[in-house]
């Protein structure tokens, strides 16, 4: 549904949400380990997100890391999509039409429309927060154990 790189920052943020805090930062290491993902690419999903200041923070040095502050828990899964540029799923046509309207619509527009509708509702009323709650809470879990990996 999404790119690797939307996918990997999600799952940085909600990892970083659960486990970091202030007083608690994490490496690269540790997070790429976590999220089932490259260090080189984990350190540059985690650039982009602590470049634009509202979703992970970071600090230099000995004691250095990512961290997530208390206030951007409330983030929308939204927000962390359109940070890295993910944006499409809510502003584009489904088939990727430039001229799909309400008044000039693509053979998937009517069908689509609702479901479009409701995945923005989704990413805009859940929170990095509510998802790492669901991670502590055993409700979810956030890379593949199995022994086959995902096909792409």
């Amino acid at each position: 549904m999404f790119s690797k790189t939307a996918e990997y920052a999600l799952r940085a943020a909600i990892f970083i949400a659960q486990k970091s805090s202030v007083q608690k930062k994490l490496g690269i290491e540790q997070i790429a380990r976590s999220i089932d993902a490259p260090p080189s690419f984990t350190a540059k999903i985690l650039q982009l997100l602590t470049k634009d200041n509202r979703i992970i923070s970071s600090v230099r040095g000995v004691n250095g890391g990512f961290y997530i502050a208390e206030e951007a828990r409330n983030l929308s899964v939204r927000t962390v999509l359109e940070v890295i540029g993910e944006n499409k799923i809510f502003t584009e046509c489904v088939l990727g039409l430039k001229d799909c309207t309400e008044r000039k619509p693509c053979p998937m527009h009517v069908q689509y429309k609702p479901i479009k509708e409701q995945l923005i509702r989704l990413f805009e009323e859940k929170t990095i927060g509510q998802l790492a709650g669901d991670l502590t809470e055993g409700k979810a879990f956030l890379i593949n154990t199995g022994k086959q990996k995902r096909k792409r």
